[in-house]
């Protein structure tokens, strides 16, 4: 399909690409992967003709049609968004245009007959060429993709310019969905779109007829849709069959072998380079010191990229929390005429770990500002529990980041003093290394900052953490980094995050929250989205359990699973089905409906907290494991010779079992419960 050939592209001194031949064909899904700055983005730009190599040329169909979409920067305005978004038909809709002006003529009935049949024969063409285009669901097309995308229908006629940037990026993704095109280039699409966007997403690129590069930092939506990943670092491009987690451990193994290779090569320079030194003044020898000089200069050196670095890191000791870390007690929240939240009892426990859910300006972030004490109930109450130490990083954290201070005073600042020798390992792992610690706040890039701004939360001591989409602008290293941090956090943890991945290892109960009220699913986020897609199966069993009373049929539009009784009407998410419950009957069957779902409910936060728990008892093995190989290594005769390797032995075996300790009283506290 397209195929590049010895291309090369480098800037100043700085090179990308060097002679680097590769190709995709029509069908495949590849994930482009690499290193920040190994020139992913640029790459993308190339292949959508937007900016040109340097040597080399990429070689393309006629009928090739490319769809490219940047990070950022497209803004639409002056249309509708349905009709925005109905210009990716263009040419369709042009034909439905003449359809319509044919029509017009042809009622006119002064029309010559000659021109008449001209007209009929025209439209005949037309109509057929309509019907082969599918001219005639373009609006149910359009529909579905702004609506997968998480636009309403209210949204429909709403002006492209009243839409945020976020919102404008995705009116350009729908736009590249519907036009289709033979290469689609996607550069990070998933930025701007929510959980369930994402999953939509996943879905439609999973069954797209054609051919698909993409650069993303999610690694469920790479592992999802990707057939191949395309790794483009030492100036070159690797592919990798298979999806991200494959090519993570193919891509070690590889490592390995090239470091291999690189130690027996150095090895083997060496071993001639002292040959030569030793007789390259002995006449009898310089044949033979000629000839190595000669191999020397043959040898192509191998090069390794730089291993990277893993950050281990544990957050400051924090005193527990009481057994009760936040309240909301009837809680209502309104701007203006618009009420975000109403009603809402939300209990928190120490320990949980809580993810918000929903659509974007559902209020998560509202809520997450209650609860974190930012902003206070119109109604209701917020109580948090004893010895409560909280840190809350929001949205727009930031943009609070103090403009005067270099990256590393950023750090410094709230830190305790025990931490700070470990702020250089943890600006490392956030991408900041080198001189980029002197760099001042002022100058550091929206996504420079962001990184910033959770490193700085890493740093200070606390139990009960609120994040507001702390992965925002974070890559793999770096949001590896953060989520280990937070596995190995004993504390309460309450976040938003539109990271698949991240969601899924991270919480052991689901808070979703819309039309102002929220609902609680104890368990995975896999576990509530078979909830969510078998929820009305359950309906229909609860309301069969009325064995003496004459049931109406449930519709099948009835797909909510969130069912409240009030007098006489079983009441879902916008229907309301009529059931006729005996008053002596309907009591006892509510208690027992009550009693079920307490049920329910005790035995989802066991099987949480059961799983917590294996998940424990398998990181403080790994962690005994690796002391015990770290002191077999100390043991080992001659160790102490190194000092500096000493040193740096000895610290990491004080953070290991610093990580025991942890580790163990986790457990602890989770077998006490």
């Amino acid at each position: 399909m397209i195929q590049l050939s010895q291309l090369s592209k480098s800037f100043a001194d700085r090179v990308l690409l060097d002679h680097v031949s590769w190709q995709i064909t029509s069908g495949e899904r590849v994930g482009l992967c690499g290193p920040n700055g190994a020139g992913k983005t640029t790459l993308l730009k190339m292949l959508a003709g937007l900016e040109s190599p340097d040597d080399g040329e990429i070689i393309r169909p006629a009928s090739l049609t490319i769809g490219y979409l940047p990070q950022d920067g497209l803004t639409y305005a002056g249309r509708t968004l349905f009709d925005e978004a109905s210009t990716a038909f263009e040419d369709v809709l042009a034909i439905r245009r003449e359809l319509a002006d044919i029509e017009v003529r042809l009622a006119d009935a002064s029309l010559p007959d000659g021109e008449h049949e001209t007209l009929l024969t025209r439209y005949a063409d037309l109509t057929e060429r309509f019907r082969q285009d599918d001219g005639f669901s373009i609006d149910l097309r359009v529909a579905t993709v702004l609506q997968g995308l998480g636009f309403s229908k209210d949204d429909f006629e709403r002006n492209c310019a009243t839409f945020s940037g976020g919102w404008q990026m995705r009116i350009a993704l729908a736009k590249l969905l519907l036009g289709r095109p033979t290469l689609l280039l996607l550069d990070e699409p998933t930025n701007h779109l929510d959980l369930d966007a994402r999953n939509w997403l996943e879905e439609y690129l999973s069954s797209y007829p054609h051919a698909v590069i993409l650069v993303s930092h999610d690694r469920y939506f790479l592992d999802a849709v990707v057939t191949r990943i395309a790794d483009l670092s030492l100036k070159t491009i690797t592919d990798y069959p298979g999806n991200y987690s494959a090519y993570v451990t193919e891509r070690d193994a590889r490592l390995e072998r090239l470091r291999e290779s690189k130690r027996r090569q150095d090895e083997e320079v060496a071993r001639v380079q002292a040959f030569i030194n030793r007789f390259r003044y002995q006449a009898t020898k310089a044949a033979q010191v000629q000839s190595r000089i000669k191999m020397l200069e043959k040898i192509v050196p191998i090069e390794v990229p730089p291993e990277r670095k893993r950050v281990r890191f544990s957050f400051p000791d924090c005193p527990k929390s009481g057994r009760t870390a936040l309240d909301l007690k009837g809680a209502r929240k309104a701007y203006g005429e618009k009420v975000v939240l109403d009603g809402i009892d939300l209990h928190i426990e120490r320990g949980d770990r809580v993810a918000l859910v929903a659509p974007n300006g559902a209020g998560k972030s509202t809520l997450m500002r209650l609860l974190a004490g930012v902003e206070a109930p119109d109604a209701g109450a917020r109580e948090e529990g004893h010895q409560v130490v909280m840190q809350y990083f929001a949205q727009d954290e930031a943009s609070k980041l103090d403009p005067a201070l270099t990256v590393y005073e950023t750090l410094e600042a709230g830190s305790p003093v025990h931490m700070v020798p470990a702020i250089r390992n943890i600006l490392g792992g956030f991408l900041f290394s080198g001189d980029d610690i002197y760099k001042k706040a002022a100058v550091l890039s929206g996504g420079e900052r962001t990184r910033l701004a959770v490193a700085r939360m890493l740093l200070r001591p606390s139990n009960t953490l609120l994040l507001d989409e702390p992965t925002n602008h974070l890559d793999l290293d770096s949001k590896d980094v953060l989520l280990e941090a937070l596995e190995d956090f004993g504390g309460t943890l309450i976040f938003v995050s539109h990271d698949r991945y991240f969601v899924e290892r991270l919480a052991t109960k689901i808070v979703e929250v819309g039309h102002g009220q929220i609902e609680v699913y104890p368990g995975t986020y896999t576990e509530f989205l078979w909830h969510k897609a078998h929820g009305h199966e359950q309906v229909a069993t609860d309301l069969g359990h009325f064995s003496d009373t004459k049931v109406p049929r449930v519709p099948q539009v009835l797909k909510v699973p969130r069912v409240r009784f009030q007098g006489s009407q079983v009441q879902g998410s916008g229907v309301q089905v009529p059931v006729q419950v005996p008053a002596r009957g309907a009591e006892a069957h509510a208690e027992k409906k009550r009693a079920d779902a307490e049920e329910r409910r005790k035995r989802r936060e066991a099987e949480a907290r059961q799983k917590r728990i294996a998940d424990l008892e398998a990181r403080i093995a790994e962690r005994e494991q690796a002391v015990k190989d770290l002191e077999a290594k100390m043991a080992a005769p001659g160790f102490y010779d190194d000092p500096e390797a000493a040193k740096t032995a000895a610290a990491e075996h004080q953070q290991l079992m610093w990580d025991v300790g942890d580790l163990m009283n986790q457990w602890e506290a989770l077998q006490e419960e």
